[in-house]
C-alpha cells in the first residue's frame, strides 16, 4: 500500500480535527478505528457481496437520532479501511486523503442518523 498504517491513522486523526465545530460538538459515544481490510462479518453487515463491493468505512451502533430513552449503551464504532481506500486511490496521497475524509464524513453522518442518501451527501461536502 502506498502509505503506512501509522501515516493513514494520522491522516484520519487530522481529518477529524478539521471537521466543522458543529460536527465535532455532536460526536458522542463513538470510537473511530482504522483497520487494513474489513472482516467477513463487517462485509456481511452491508448486505452486499464481498466480490462486488469495496467497503471504505463502516458505522456500527445506534444512530444518535434513535437513542431516545436508551439507557447506557456501548460506544458506537466507526471503522475506516485503509486497504480499499488505497486500492481505489492508487499511489496518489492527495486522492487517498480526499477519499478518507469523504469516508469519515459519510460514516459520521450515519452516526448522526442519516440514511445512505444523506450520508452520501455529507461525504461529498467540502
Amino acid at each position: 500500500m502506498p502509505i503506512t498504517k501509522e501515516k493513514f491513522e494520522r491522516l484520519v486523526a487530522d481529518a477529524l480535527d478539521e471537521l466543522p465545530e458543529k460536527w465535532q460538538s455532536r460526536l458522542h459515544n463513538v470510537a473511530i478505528f482504522v483497520e487494513d481490510w474489513p472482516s467477513r462479518e463487517q462485509l456481511g453487515k452491508t448486505g452486499r457481496g464481498a466480490r462486488d463491493y469495496m467497503l471504505f468505512g463502516l458505522f456500527e451502533g445506534y444512530a444518535q437520532a434513535r437513542r431516545l430513552n436508551f439507557g447506557p449503551v456501548l460506544p458506537d464504532r466507526i471503522t475506516i479501511f485503509r486497504g480499499p481506500i488505497c486500492e481505489y486511490a492508487g499511489d496518489d496521497e492527495e486522492e487517498i486523503k480526499k477519499q478518507a475524509v469523504s469516508t469519515i464524513k459519510h460514516e459520521i453522518a450515519h452516526h448522526f442518523g442519516s440514511d445512505e442518501r444523506g450520508a452520501g451527501k455529507a461525504g461529498r461536502r467540502r
